[in-house]
């Protein structure tokens, strides 16, 4: 599971996946030369500055790549469907298929995803069962990335102390006040937006549903029991070791749950 490439054909998706790596790029780029390089080469700042920028760009474009061809949970179109559990899959009413609950038909991929939570067109695919834990990463590395640039471009102005070398001749720094306003401003937008996407995930993954199930409002049942965050964070993760769910570099693998578990609607 969540190991085979899953790319959807969909130029909306493109364009808007492509505008977060431009976003990204542009950061990597010119912030480092504006910014980090200088003030290290004045012995403003220290070397793990740069250090830390570059991880959490490459722990940010990472998750995003991954995320965006990772399959979210795609079902087989003739599933093995176990004796016992039988009575908790549906029908699909849209490509007549087999399902267990809680997954649901994605109209833009046209297929059936297991316990989909929604399909974002950011990185151009379902968020499912098995690449949920991507997106959070990618959320949270987004706004660890947002957060150390806007931090960079007010420090450059108002903190870090005025470069005395600078070669004006070149492009970036004889337009670096322009430069640095665009990054400000990319980096507000994309802090704003993300950090309301990423509690409306942790607040799911609390609640143990999903962003359909509460536009469905079919998660009402407040008599069924409620598994702790742990053990819900874990099978979002596939791990119980906490440290690794901050680390894109390896492959999940899905704890053992029964689809018949309470939590199921």
């Amino acid at each position: 599971m969540g190991r085979r490439i899953h790319f959807v054909v969909d130029p909306q998706g493109w364009c808007c996946m492509g505008l977060i790596i431009f976003v990204w790029l542009y950061n990597t780029i010119f912030i480092p030369k504006v910014i980090l390089f200088p003030h290290y080469e004045e012995g403003h700042i220290s070397v793990v500055a740069i250090l830390c920028y570059y991880f959490c760009s490459l722990f940010c474009i990472a998750s995003l790549l991954r995320a965006s061809v990772a399959d979210p949970g795609k079902l087989p179109e003739n599933p093995k469907i176990p004796i016992t559990e039988r009575e908790y899959w549906e029908l699909c009413n849209k490509c007549n298929m087999m399902r267990p609950k809680r997954s649901h038909h994605c109209s833009r991929c046209g297929h059936c995803v297991r316990r989909m939570d929604h399909h974002c067109p950011w990185i151009n695919n379902c968020v499912g069962e098995d690449n949920h834990w991507l997106f959070l990463q990618l959320c949270f590395y987004t706004q660890i990335l947002s957060s150390y640039t806007l931090i960079l471009d007010f420090c450059h102005y108002y903190y870090f102390l005025p470069l005395k070398k600078g070669n004006w001749d070149v492009f970036v720094f004889r337009h670096e006040l322009a430069l640095l306003r665009i990054s400000a401003f990319m980096g507000l937008i994309i802090l704003g937006g993300i950090s309301g996407l990423f509690y409306t995930q942790l607040m799911g993954i609390f609640t143990d549903t999903t962003s359909i199930e509460k536009m469905s409002n079919c998660c009402e049942d407040l008599s069924r029991p409620r598994k702790p965050w742990q053990q819900t964070f874990s099978e979002v993760f596939g791990t119980h070791w906490k440290i690794l769910w901050f680390i894109p570099f390896r492959q999940r693998q899905p704890l053992r749950v029964p689809y018949h578990f309470a939590n199921h609607v």
